[in-house]
């Protein structure tokens, strides 16, 4: 059996789970709350692969600390996380901290956004977007 780690996004706590387990309700073994519930999950080495094979989409938000855009733009990627709750997968990538991931997607500027269905990218976009052009963006790439 196949495992992968995810961080909750609750009390951070790192959670084992199956592979075959990437597309359920899973819940933190340590807070109890559901580890994909409509927040951002952070990716990492571990589990960035078995992210990517989720039944539902999955939309990526490369960014960094220092970055301001990037920044600004979190809480706008975090309401639309919770609009698509259930839908589509949301998941942050620090660039910094994880530079292996961040140039094997090939990452020049930040933020970056990309939307994966069946683990192969269907879309990208570079730099910040207030909420509603987030929103028709994220549908037309869901479209794809």
């Amino acid at each position: 059996m196949t495992t992968f780690t995810s961080p909750c996004p609750h009390c951070q706590s790192n959670n084992k789970l199956p592979l075959e387990r990437v597309s359920d309700n899973a819940t933190c073994g340590r807070c109890k709350q559901p580890l994909f519930d409509g927040k951002p999950i952070t990716a990492s080495s571990s589990n960035i692969e078995a992210l990517l094979q989720s039944k539902q989409p999955i939309v990526i938000d490369f960014w960094a600390p220092w970055c301001n855009p990037c920044v600004g733009f979190a809480p706008v990627f975090e309401q639309t996380a919770q609009a698509f709750e259930g839908q589509v997968r949301f998941v942050k990538v620090d660039t910094e901290a994880q530079q292996n991931i961040a140039a094997s997607y090939q990452i020049r500027s930040i933020p970056t956004i990309m939307v994966f269905k069946g683990g192969k990218s269907v879309d990208s976009i570079n730099g910040a977007l207030p909420p509603a052009q987030f929103k028709q963006w994220l549908e037309q790439a869901l479209q794809k």
